[in-house]
């Protein structure tokens, strides 16, 4: 069936005579003149070959066929307007779906808060977390399997954008019975006498990253190596041991009643950025909530508080 050739105009005109059944009233609505409105229904009368609307000196009342095309013609209208405001919201970047990949820690404490303050405003978004090891997220992003990552500094593919939002110094979590807590800032060297446990193969590596630049004897080297932080902060709440992480853990690490010490000489700082797509072109929603990250979460580094 071809398009018809009536217009959205033509259609306005008719659906506002029909509700004020007034040329007069309709052109004040439409913001045209009543001659105006008349030629529009007029045209649209032509195009569906039937009449529309009785008119005499008195009165404007819809005809028997413009009762029945009366309902068709709102209906057009109707969807049209939601259509534009759907339009809207895209422009806005209002509506939409965007997934971002995060490790568990940013996943579970950082991102949750920012995604309830962006989204409060945009009830029509929605924005999804995909729990991942800090080794996926540049691969998710590459893939298409998300939109944007948040987590860690890490090489990645050139099809891989990174930007650099804060850094967290590594900190040591203990009991507060433990007898590291007593000292407000520690030395790598302090740990060498304790049992230390580390949080996955990332963690492991930046605790030997850390002991790089120290002579060969007094490096440190975890008594043991567990899968998740949630692991070593048990263990470390206990009693068994101390462990060590980023600063941003904090709110994790806090719920077990462990206290956080600042280790320096050399102070090791750990890079969080956000990752997205270097080629592929982001959908408004994720361009809005990219720019979000980066003014609420780009911000020089600053000492933990103890």
């Amino acid at each position: 069936m071809p398009l018809p050739r009536y217009t959205l105009r033509q259609l306005d005109a008719f659906v506002t005579v029909a509700e004020v059944l007034s040329f007069t009233a309709a052109a004040d609505r439409l913001a045209l003149t009543p001659s105006a409105v008349s030629q529009l229904v007029v045209e649209l009368e032509s195009s569906l070959d039937f009449k529309l609307f009785e008119r005499s000196t008195r009165k404007v009342a819809l005809s028997a066929a413009g009762k029945e095309f009366y309902g068709s013609a709102q209906t057009v209208l109707k969807h049209l307007r939601l259509a534009e405001m759907a339009a809207t919201d895209l422009r806005n970047r209002a509506a939409g779906l965007v997934r971002i990949a995060a490790p568990m820690v940013i996943a579970s404490a950082i991102l949750p808060p920012l995604i309830r303050a962006y989204t409060q405003e945009r009830p029509k978004l929605v924005v999804r977390i995909r729990d991942a090891a800090v080794e996926q997220l540049t691969d998710m992003v590459d893939s298409g399997e998300v939109d944007l990552a948040l987590g860690p500094d890490r090489q990645g593919s050139a099809n891989v954008r990174r930007i650099a939002l804060f850094s967290s110094p590594w900190v040591l979590w203990c009991a507060k019975d433990h007898p590291l807590a007593a000292k407000q800032v520690l030395q790598w060297s302090d740990l060498r006498s304790h049992a230390l446990v580390t949080a996955g193969r990332d963690h492991e590596l930046s605790v030997a990253q850390m002991g790089a630049a120290l002579p060969e004897d007094e490096r440190i080297s975890p008594s043991e190596v567990v899968d998740h932080i949630s692991t070593a902060f048990g263990m470390a709440a206990a009693g068994l041991a101390v462990t060590t992480s980023p600063a941003y853990v904090a709110p994790w690490a806090k719920r077990q009643g462990l206290v956080m010490r600042r280790i320096v000489d050399p102070e090791a700082m750990r890079q969080v950025c956000l990752y997205r797509s270097a080629h592929r072109v982001a959908s408004p929603a994720t361009e809005g909530f990219a720019e979000y990250l980066v003014e609420r979460l780009q911000k020089p580094p600053r000492p933990p508080a103890l």
